[in-house]
């Protein structure tokens, strides 16, 4: 399954990109699985993305949980609490 993940602010100076295209493996299928799957890249991405991190997620634009599940073409993006312009 192929998804887009956008990186907002400071996640996005951390990993060093606004964006990206992923393709998933069969086993990860929520916005959760996606942010294991990405802090298994480890260095800034472990620690940027690491569970006591205060770490906003949404799926197709709107706020959502780890155990939102996500599908073929989602946008997931990952942000901190709070964005300024």
């Amino acid at each position: 399954m192929k998804i887009s993940l956008k990186y907002f602010a400071a996640l996005r100076e951390a990993v060093g990109a606004a964006q990206e295209q992923l393709d998933l493996p069969p086993d990860v299928a929520t916005v959760g699985g996606v942010r294991e799957l990405l802090r298994a890249r480890g260095g800034v991405w472990a620690e940027a993305l690491a569970p006591e991190r205060a770490v906003r997620m949404a799926c197709n634009q709107v706020m959502c949980g780890a155990d939102t599940p996500i599908g073929e073409g989602a946008e997931v993006a990952f942000f901190p609490p709070v964005t300024g312009g």
